[in-house]
């Protein structure tokens, strides 16, 4: 587990508190932040609470988002933005969301204000879960590109009873990931890639 400078629950109280009211509640609720509020809450739910439709809810969050990102809480706290910059770097380059916060987090509650924090943070991207792979955050897109394409190759490549041994598939991701900084190509970061995909698994006996 990697260490943190700083305490997510304290940093996202400062950035809710340059919000007016209603925005402030609806962040806390859709991202279980709040005092009141400790599990996340759907976009309608938090709709049928003030009578308002789905998407005002959507608009009224990204507003929110946008307006703590012009804030002189997100400039007081920038460094911390470039700490965890650096620390996805050093976890990879692109890592599946349940393991960035694993590395990063203490517990759940943590984890929460943690996701909310790269969720208001400028510099990073979150690719979606889809049939393919598991939520997972990046900084550099080419990175997170050349990563994403060597899986399914590697997947393409394999036939149904493919087994391959743990050695065996790094070194084929290490192939297909292409020209890449080489310093990405370590086997630590290659095997937490092979977590951000779906279609890739590892038996009991270590097998792939």
């Amino acid at each position: 587990m990697k260490s943190i400078s700083f305490k997510p629950k304290q940093i996202a109280k400062k950035f809710l508190a340059a919000l007016p009211p209603r925005a402030r509640d609806v962040l806390e609720k859709r991202y279980g932040i709040g005092a009141k509020n400790t599990t996340p809450t759907t976009l309608e739910a938090i709709g049928r609470t003030y009578g308002i439709t789905r998407e005002r809810v959507r608009q009224i969050g990204n507003y929110a988002l946008q307006t703590i990102q012009k804030s002189d809480a997100y400039r007081e706290h920038e460094r911390l933005f470039a700490e965890l910059e650096a620390s996805v770097d050093e976890l990879g380059g692109i890592i599946a969301e349940r393991d960035l916060l694993e590395e990063l987090g203490a517990d759940q509650t943590t984890n929460q204000h943690l996701y909310f924090i790269f969720v208001v943070g400028i510099p990073f991207n979150r690719n979606k879960e889809n049939a393919l792979f598991h939520h997972r955050w990046f900084v550099k897109k080419d990175v997170a590109s050349a990563v994403e394409r060597a899986l399914m190759e590697v997947h393409d490549s394999l036939t149904e009873d493919a087994l391959l041994g743990e050695s065996e598939i790094i070194e084929r991701l290490r192939e297909k990931v292409g020209d890449i900084e080489a310093r990405y190509k370590q086997e630590p970061f290659v095997r937490r890639w092979l977590s951000m995909s779906k279609v890739l698994g590892q038996n009991p006996l270590g097998e792939w």
